[in-house]
């Protein structure tokens, strides 16, 4: 009895961890990446949204940032704010939306102007610029969270009605915000654009509220005009003077115009037109456009409207960190002035869309780092899977909300810095990809814009090194994975599928009925009958092909060896006295093994494969398979074989001479 106890309980103890790493692992495959989040890829099935429900899931990221950008603008500008806030609008809607209205039309399926730039450079370049691109999305989208749950916290924090006990808690609070966001994408994040129009709808509402009775405060008080332009007078010498460093100033504003990428990155959620192709999706892309164009004017209208109603009705003390309307500006002025109830409402409205808008920067960030690492090889196998990827962001969101002490004021630089940059590469793929179609005009219009978001980029750089560094940190720790983890899976059989043409399956099959297969592995230099023969006669020789039975030459031809994951198609034709496989692919070894076990799978009987030593140093050859495909090809198949697999009796064979 007590044997069998102590079965049982190391039994229990085996099947514990199992079933934590299952659960932990759960959708660990090519489409897990498609997280079903509000940035998922919708089933071929889902019809999708109209396009200003959709606004509403961009929204909770964009117009969120009401609950922080009129303090944080009244920081930056001071009595200026409203001016240099005017700015940031020209810039908006003449610079960045008509850019990302191109974005939209040059990448339809939501991969955004990463993808457009990655199509512009090749091999390895593209790889590396994708890689810090991806460093500064992180930045974008794991400030959105702290910095958002940060302003949540002040929400909460400044409330009247308060307990005592949060009062002085901002941090432990974030982190907490922080904490239940991680646990419901640990449960399970479903589709919720239904939630964000709610939360979109009654924040907007209320805050429309607020910023009538604003403007009731300024009719019945007009005393507050005179003495904001007589402050305005006092410390500026003229209106040039005004405008001058309004120019000067409007770049540390930056983060008003978040809410792009979201934009595009959101796509496939809207619906378009029933006649909509993969290839063509025309009404979706004009619904985009529709939804970018609707979410800027509102956004403007309300940054302009809050500019004004908070720099001329609060005092710039409580702008200060420690003062009442430090990070919460607009909320300030809901409590002065519609009482404590209507207060609590929209610090209520606020937390929940600030929380939200965590929620869907996480998910963007869940679908957009599968996107591109798994298929560059530049990511170990767990990151397929949502749970590992939210502990990993969740674990660095605890520790930017430390560092930055849950400051809402601190992190604005690098919120700024990540959206300014994203903005920086989609205003300069714009500019390319309309070039590249002779349109100058509109080339020379976008690499206008290109140059204004770059001085404003750089300006916010200088004045908030903040952000160049956790970008820095992010994309240090972004190409150092990536590339062990390219080094770890450069063995693997890197191949999803492998197909033979009808000449290339007839010679395999006549071959296949004499015995097993011969397979010669050949670099595709020879072009001549005498080369050929010469080649299989030394084969023949050095690694004693049997001589009754055929031969096969399998040749490989290497694209672009930063890729790592295709389908190969082999091509078969008989030319020179050969008979000839012939494939394209990032790596010469890997689709030598592929094609191996294909063969194996197809003919039933274990392929021989032959090989010739190539002189050189074995880590110069080592190198050159990791970066260029090739190098000394025997032993590294053979590897990729031995680790495909783990049977030694149905492993292809590999000779070498």
């Amino acid at each position: 009895m007590t044997g069998t106890r102590a079965e049982v309980q190391a039994d229990l103890r085996v099947a514990r961890p199992r079933r934590w790493r299952g659960w932990l692992l759960e959708g660990l495959s090519e489409t897990s990446a498609r997280h079903p989040g509000p940035h998922g890829t919708p089933h071929p099935e889902h019809k999708g949204h109209t396009w200003w429900r959709v606004m509403c899931l961009t929204g909770v990221d964009y117009f969120s940032t009401l609950g922080y950008q009129p303090g944080i603008a009244a920081l930056a500008a001071g009595l200026l704010s409203p001016l240099a806030t005017f700015v940031l609008i020209v810039l908006t809607l003449l610079g960045a939306l008509p850019v990302y209205r191109r974005v939209a039309k040059e990448s339809p399926h939501g991969e955004g102007s990463i993808a457009m730039l990655e199509r512009l450079l090749p091999w390895w370049a593209g790889k590396v610029l994708v890689l810090v691109l991806l460093g500064f999305a992180a930045t974008d989208f794991i400030i959105t969270i702290t910095l958002s749950g940060a302003d949540a916290s002040a929400h909460v924090v400044e409330n009247p009605f308060a307990p005592h006990w949060t009062h002085g808690g901002s941090v432990w609070i974030t982190l907490v915000l922080i904490g239940a966001l991680g646990a419901v994408f640990l449960k399970g994040f479903r589709e919720a654009i239904g939630v964000a129009v709610v939360l979109v709808g009654l924040y907007l509402a209320l805050n429309v509220v607020v910023l009538l009775s604003s403007a009731w405060q300024v009719v019945s008080e007009p005393h507050v005009i005179g003495d904001w332009t007589d402050a305005l007078t006092t410390e500026h010498s003229s209106p040039i003077a005004m405008v001058g460093v309004a120019l000067l100033v409007f770049p540390k504003l930056a983060l008003g115009m978040s809410g792009f990428e979201t934009g595009v990155a959101v796509m496939p959620q809207v619906r378009g037109d029933a006649t909509d192709t993969y290839e063509n999706p025309a009404g979706r892309v004009r619904d985009t456009r529709k939804l970018l164009t609707a979410a800027a004017v509102i956004m403007s209208c309300f940054l302009l409207l809050s500019s004004l109603a908070t720099t001329i009705l609060i005092p710039q003390d409580e702008f200060r960190s420690g003062g009442s309307a430090n990070g919460r500006a607009l909320a300030f002025l809901a409590h002065e002035h519609l009482g404590e109830a209507f207060g609590t409402v929209y610090d209520l409205s606020t937390i929940a869309i600030l929380w939200f808008a965590g929620a869907s920067a996480l998910a963007g960030l869940l679908n957009l780092v599968p996107r591109y690492l798994p298929r560059y090889g530049m990511a170990p196998e767990w990151t397929r899977a949502v749970r590992p990827l939210v502990l990993v962001f969740m674990a660095i969101a605890v520790g930017i909300t430390v560092w930055f002490d849950a400051d809402v004021d601190a992190q604005s630089g690098a919120y700024a810095t990540g959206v300014l940059v994203l903005m920086l590469s989609a205003a300069f793929a714009s500019a390319v990809a309309v070039h590249r179609r002779g349109h100058r005009r509109a080339a020379a219009g976008f690499g206008a814009i290109t140059a204004v978001i770059a001085y404003t980029l750089v300006t916010n750089v200088v004045e908030r090194p903040d952000g160049i560094k956790i970008a820095s940190f992010f994309i240090l720790a972004i190409l150092l994975t990536s590339f062990a983890s390219r080094i770890h899976r450069a063995f693997e059989l890197r191949t999803a599928e492998v197909t033979f043409d009808e000449t290339a399956a007839r010679l395999i099959d006549e071959a296949a009925a004499q015995g097993p297969l011969r397979i010669i592995a050949n670099e595709p230099q020879e072009h001549s009958t005498v080369e050929y023969r010469m080649k299989e006669y030394t084969q023949r020789e050095e690694t004693h092909i049997p001589e009754a039975g055929p031969v096969l030459f399998l040749e490989v031809f290497v694209q672009d060896s930063s890729d790592f994951t295709a389908d190969l198609a082999v091509h078969g034709d008989e030319k020179h006295g050969a008979r000839r496989l012939r494939v394209k692919s990032a790596g010469v070894p890997n689709a030598i093994a592929a094609v191996l076990v294909q063969l194996r799978d197809r003919t039933g009987q274990v392929p021989h494969a032959y090989f010739n030593w190539t002189e050189g140093h074995p880590l110069s050859h080592l190198l050159r398979f990791l970066v260029f495909g090739d190098g000394e090809v025997a032993p590294v198949t053979r590897e990729v074989l031995r680790r495909a697999e783990p049977n030694p009796k149905r492993r292809p064979r590999i000779h070498v001479g």
